[in-house]
Parts: C-alpha cells; structure tokens; sequence
C-alpha cells in the first residue's frame, strides 16, 4: 500500500470559508488562524501539503483531448463537449473548468507566512519553490486558455478581488518564466520515502521548457531541454507498462498528480470504459487521431506501398495504436471488442458506449491493475520525459538547427516504442521534419491532455478542429476471432466549428464577470 504526502485533509481551522464568493474562490484566513499555524515544521508541511490539494486534475488530463481534433466527448455536463465542437459560451458552465484561483490564494498564504515559522532555511526555500511552482503552473495554464487573466501575487480582501482587473498574457507569461527560473536551484532533483511526488528540479524546467517553446522562445527552450536532459531521466522500457499503476513515479515520470485509494483516490478512470465493463464511454477517440498512427514499418496510411489495408485496417500499425486505443476487433479484457454491430452490447449507438467506436486505453489496458475503477490510486502523469525530448527535437527543428540530435531524440521515442528509426534521406529538410514531429507528437502523447495546446499554438485549429468528426467503419466482428468485416458506412459523429477570430481562447466566464464588473471578455464571446 503506497502513502502519499500531498492529499493531508487540512483542518477547517486553515482553510476556513467564507459566506460572500468572489472570482478569486478565496480562501480568506482570520488572525487568530495565522498566527497560531506557523509554530513547528509540521505546521509548515500541512500548509504546502495543502496547495498540492487539486493544483491539477486527472479528469481535466483526460477530458482535455476532447477540445482538441482527439477525442469526443459525448456528455454535456461532464464539461467538455462545447469546448471541442465550437459552440461554448461565456454562460455555459464549461468555460469555468480551468478558471481557478483557490490554489493561488493559498500558495500567496504560505509565501506571505512561512518565513516565520522556527524551522531550517533549507525547508523554508524548499517550501517557497514548491509554492512559487504550484502558483506558476496555474498562470501557465490560465494564460494558455483565457489570454489575459488577473495577476495576483498576495493575499486580497474581498474587495480587492472583486475589483481587479486583467493582466496582459505577455505579462503574467513572463512573470512565469521569471519565477521557474529563480527557483530552480531551490527544489532537489528527486525525493524518497513520502515525499516522492513534490515538485523537482526537473519539473521547474520541464515547465518552464514547455512555457518558451510554446511562446517559440525556441534558443531558451533548447537550452532548458539540455538541462533536463543532464538529470538523469530515461524512457520507461514499455510504452503502455508506463501507464500503469505497478510502475508508476518510474524514471521517465517529470511531474505528476498522486492519488491515493480511499485517501485521495482516482476517480476517473470509469469513464474510458465500455458499458460491458462498467463503464460510461464519455470519451472516443476520433478516427482522425486512429490515421495519424503510421504502419509498423515507418510510413504513413497513405504513402504507397505501405501496407495498408482499409479493410483490416488496424493490422501491422505503430504499437502505440493499441497501446492507447481500443479498436474494433481487439482483443479487451476476455473478449474481442465489437463496438461496430447492432446486436453487440458495446454497440457505439448503446447507452453508455463511445460513441466514436473507439475507447481510450492508455490508462486501462488492464482493468485488473484496479480493485475499483471509481477509487484506484493511478497517478496521472502531467509532464514526462518523451515530451522533453519531443520538445527539443521541435524546437530545433524550428530554429533550422537539425543534426543528428533532433534525429536521436524522435529514434529514442520510436523505437522505445518497437517503430523503425526515423528515414534520414527522407526527413531531410525542416518542413518534412517539422510534418514529422508534429505528428510524432500527437501519437506519442495522445489522450494526456496536450493536443488542444498544440494545435492551438501551431494556429492549424481552425482546419483541424473544424467540420465532420469520424468514427470507425460499421461491419461485423466474428466473436472467435475478431476478424473484422466492414462495411462502406462510418460513424458521423458530430459537425464541429471553429472561428479563428474567436475559438483560440475560452471565454472568460460570465458568473465571474457578473461578480467583477472590472473583467474584460475575449473577442467573439
């Protein structure tokens, strides 16, 4: 049985609420509180504890594909569907999903306070690292989705709260940037024991590596990449095996969201599953996603001489295809999965089915790891190191420095993942290696809540998240065998839009508008 540190239920004397809500979901803290908290090195740990408490969701990782060209959610109220298809509002209730304030409310508590409690410098700059990092990843992802937020570094009345105003995205970026930057030195490489699972080293510039090159800051990305590189991380031997609760916190793991059953406890990974299994299917991979995968020996679907057959067409494709993806006729838990014909209970037209045809496998490929699916203590990864080095290889790519680095880099992923190395005369130039590791990515880290970022910086969203959403071919899956017989007829999933003058960032949600009249709205909504 594992022990976490990070989800300590803190006591309703730390975290007191309040009656009146603001847009900062504050927090607020009243005298007598703080000044009778920071009296031992216990006091001090349950408060950075309590800042690890929610800094990051597995059902925000999961779910997050679904506002991209990945997936499809087929579920309104599980707060994803009008992100992907185009149609979300500023009153819709999906706009709030990554609006959050309360953990940078208690990272500005812990930073204003910990330097009076009577323990070590040593922990108190520990401390402060893990809080400025806690706090720095909220921006990053808020700057990533809204554009422009509020800037809070300290603690606010409510007054205060309900009357600040947006800070421009290039400032609060670079206000990020500053701040992984400074306390690098101040978080250890790794932990051991309970402690496994605090913020690193590692994850300040892995953090801070994603930040530059999303802002195609490509010479600091590289540098930062290299860095990362010299701490000791490896590829895990086996791709899907990754995923997997009995290898998870292993060597290729950067950061990562620990649960703990019964404690903190995962409780998300039912809905992947088909309904035969007890699941909901809220997720499909689309079948845009499924044709990116390339054949066994290296070439895409569509080159000639590939291989590939329309009619079997899962045979002989890139492992992480099924590693990550449940495809008609596989073999799934005891059986061959028939998502595709009528009489099959896993029909996709069947209650609680995908209703792409397709499951999310990545993170269950053995329902057996699981004593029970909606209480499991599976950590979600958030950064590893395979998108380290896929960042690398890109960011040269980009700065048209290709050497025999960015080729090691993209042949250490592919071939972890048993995929020939990458053809050298044929990726020869930037655009063929920038087609390349564009799609090295989306394969290689699908489903892990990173595609709506990319696309949405490469600014190919309005032709990739636009029009008619695909599923698998219908036909018939022989129940001995899973030989598939498909018929001409697809699965039409949704019709989605996307206007470039508006859908590159979610709007800023209206009940917070409502509470601070002070909150601009983005362009369109």
């Amino acid at each position: 049985m594992k022990t976490k540190f990070i989800y300590i239920a803190l006591s309703s004397a730390l975290w007191l609420t309040s009656c009146s809500k603001d847009f900062l979901d504050r927090d607020p803290l009243d005298s007598y509180t703080n000044e009778s908290l920071w009296s031992s090195e216990k006091d001090v740990l349950a408060a950075i504890n309590g800042c690890y408490n929610n800094w990051e969701d597995g059902y925000d990782i999961i779910y997050m594909d679904a506002a991209s060209d990945n997936a499809y959610n087929q579920y309104p109220w599980e707060g994803y569907t009008t992100l992907g298809n185009g149609y979300v509002t500023a009153t819709d209730p999906d706009a709030r999903n990554r609006w959050k304030y309360k953990n940078i409310q208690r990272c500005n508590w812990v930073l204003e306070n910990v330097d009076r409690a009577p323990v070590s410098d040593e922990l108190k700059q520990r401390v402060k690292g893990e809080a400025r990092f806690l706090r720095a990843y909220q921006y990053f992802m808020l700057t990533q989705l809204y554009g422009d937020v509020p800037l809070v570094t300290q603690s606010l009345t409510t007054e205060e709260a309900n009357t600040i105003s947006r800070t421009p995205k290039e400032e609060v970026q670079q206000f990020v940037l500053k701040e992984l930057d400074e306390i690098v030195d101040w978080l250890p490489e790794s932990y051991s024991g309970n402690d496994v699972g605090r913020i690193t080293k590692g994850a300040a510039l892995a953090l801070k590596a994603r930040l530059e090159l999303y802002r195609a800051d490509y010479s600091n990305c590289i540098t930062d990449c290299e860095k990362i590189m010299e701490l000791g991380y490896t590829l895990y031997p086996n791709y899907q095996d990754l995923f997997r609760i009995q290898h998870e916190n292993n060597s290729e793991v950067i950061l990562d969201i620990q649960y703990k059953e019964n404690d903190f406890a995962n409780e998300n990974l039912h809905v992947m599953v088909t309904s035969s299994l007890g699941g909901w299917g809220s997720i499909g991979p689309t079948q845009a996603l499924v044709d990116d995968y390339e054949m066994a020996n290296g070439l895409t679907i569509d080159e000639a001489n590939s291989g590939y057959d329309a009619n079997d067409p899962y045979k002989n494709r890139d492992p992480r295809l099924t590693a990550s993806i449940v495809c008609p006729g596989e073999p799934y838990e005891g059986k061959f999965y028939n998502s595709i014909d009528p009489a099959s209970s896993d029909y996709y037209l069947g209650d609680n089915n995908s209703k792409t045809g397709y499951l999310v496998k990545k993170f269950t490929s053995n329902l057996s790891d699981f004593t029970e699916l909606q209480n499991n203590g599976l950590n979600m990864i958030v950064i590893r190191y395979a998108e380290v080095l896929l960042n690398y290889a890109e960011a040269k790519i980009e700065s048209g420095s290709i050497d025999n680095t960015v080729y090691d880099a993209i042949d250490a992923i592919r071939q972890r993942a048993k995929m020939p190395k990458v053809d050298r005369a044929k990726y020869s130039d930037q655009s063929s290696m920038r087609e390349l590791v564009r799609r090295e990515r989306r394969v290689e880290l699908a489903l892990e809540g990173l595609r709506w970022f990319d696309i949405a910086r490469w600014k190919n969203a309005e032709t990739l998240r636009k029009g008619e959403v695909y599923g698998a071919r219908l036909g018939k899956v022989d129940a001995k065998t899973g030989k598939l017989t498909l018929s001409n007829e697809q699965i039409r999933v949704e019709k989605r839009v996307f206007d470039p003058a508006k859908n590159y960032l979610w709007p800023v949600p209206q009940k917070e508008r409502d509470i601070n009249k002070n909150l601009t709205q983005n362009p369109g909504y």
